[in-house]
């Protein structure tokens, strides 16, 4: 099965807490672009804001997936990929666009991906559907 499984390693499930927490401090309003971000949730991290014309070709997302993942990436740390995003987590195609570039990124780049969508109140992994959602997220 490809995706994050469970149970989620701890050092995972705290990354991408930070991610939603994050996330939810620094996005307030309803409507908003979505951004991928490439790094360490908390830590050093690369962000890609995405456009209403964003790139529909399959070699330009992954080109901007790789410069991300070279950019942030130390060469022992595996990358994790996050989209955040507005609405809920339910698979939507621009999800599966970003999942299939940083999979040939990560795969070009002979790493192995961790991708999950974001949103202020939970995050899941489109490909196994394993995720977390938090009615009160709260700093530890």
């Amino acid at each position: 099965m490809e995706g994050i499984t469970e149970p989620v390693p701890t050092w995972l499930h705290t990354a991408l807490r930070r991610a939603v927490l994050d996330h939810a401090r620094a996005e307030r309003r309803r409507s908003f672009a979505p951004l991928v971000h490439v790094g360490t949730p908390g830590g050093s991290e690369a962000v890609f804001a995405l456009t209403p014309d964003e790139p529909s070709d399959h070699a330009l997302r992954t080109d901007l997936v790789a410069a991300l993942v070279r950019r942030t990436v130390l060469p022992s740390a595996e990358p994790i990929v996050w989209l955040t995003r507005p609405g809920d987590l339910t698979v939507q195609d621009h999800d599966l666009l970003w999942l299939s570039a940083a999979r040939a990124a990560c795969a070009e780049a002979g790493r192995p991906l961790t991708l999950v969508v974001v949103t202020r109140t939970a995050w899941r992994d489109p490909r196994s559907g394993v995720g977390r959602v938090w009615k009160r997220l709260r700093e530890r």
